[in-house]
């Protein structure tokens, strides 16, 4: 039960449905949810683990707002992880069966484009990642890629509001399974680390259109 109280309260987290700041109540969550105190409350002490919410004492539970310590660490571990498992794509021989299944998700996200699907864009996005790690031999891994990249998903999800660009995504994926086909190691990373870090260029744009969600930069004292 509290494995479904996290997944549905760190879906609405990243997705803005709860938003940074906002304060969070056992008892309203479990009153909506339909569920007891007990559970709704380890639910909350898994999602402080994973930094998606902050308790504090004697004021509360909250959203935990945006920081850009949180997006580099999540870029960091997602990046370490992903560009392993493409070594290991490419190192078996398999990039071939792989660009061709990373072909057919660029064709759905062109379509998304074309019609401004985004959440139907976003989708394939996630399942073209997913084949990496499945061509690796590593499908079971996504589960630990998914919560290395719980930060990069919230900012993502902010991006797509304005800020992200659906064409300059698909040209990134492009890359990738171009190198990916011709089995060109070296390529096929970097396309990939390239892409991978995209997500930190934005957050200076993401700042200037959302700044009530991130962290307030703490003042710095002046030394006489």
């Amino acid at each position: 039960m509290s494995r479904q109280i996290y997944r549905v309260l760190s879906e609405k987290i990243v997705s803005f449905q709860l938003k940074p700041f906002e304060a969070l109540s056992e008892v309203s969550i479990a009153g909506e949810l339909g569920v007891s105190r007990t559970p709704t409350r380890e639910a909350l002490l898994r999602l402080s683990d994973i930094g998606l919410v902050e308790v504090l004492p004697q004021r509360g539970t909250f959203v935990t707002p945006l920081r850009e310590a949180d997006l580099e660490r999540s870029q960091f571990l997602r990046e370490a992880i992903e560009t392993s498992l493409l070594k290991r794509v490419i190192e078996l021989g398999r990039h071939e069966p792989l660009a061709q299944r990373l072909g057919i998700e660029i064709s759905i996200q062109e379509t998304c484009a074309r019609i401004g699907e985004m959440e139907r864009f976003y989708a394939s996005d996630e399942a073209f990642h997913a084949l990496i790690a499945e061509s690796a031999g590593f499908a079971h891994i996504q589960s630990e890629i998914d919560r290395a990249k719980i930060h990069m998903d919230r900012f993502r999800h902010l991006m797509v509001n304005g800020v992200d660009d659906m064409a300059l995504v698909l040209d990134q994926h492009k890359a990738i399974a171009l190198a990916v086909s011709s089995g060109d190691l070296a390529g096929s990373v970097e396309a990939l680390q390239f892409h991978l870090r995209r997500v930190l260029k934005l957050t200076e744009a993401a700042k200037e259109t959302f700044p009530q969600y991130f962290a307030k930069a703490p003042k710095k004292r002046l030394v006489r």
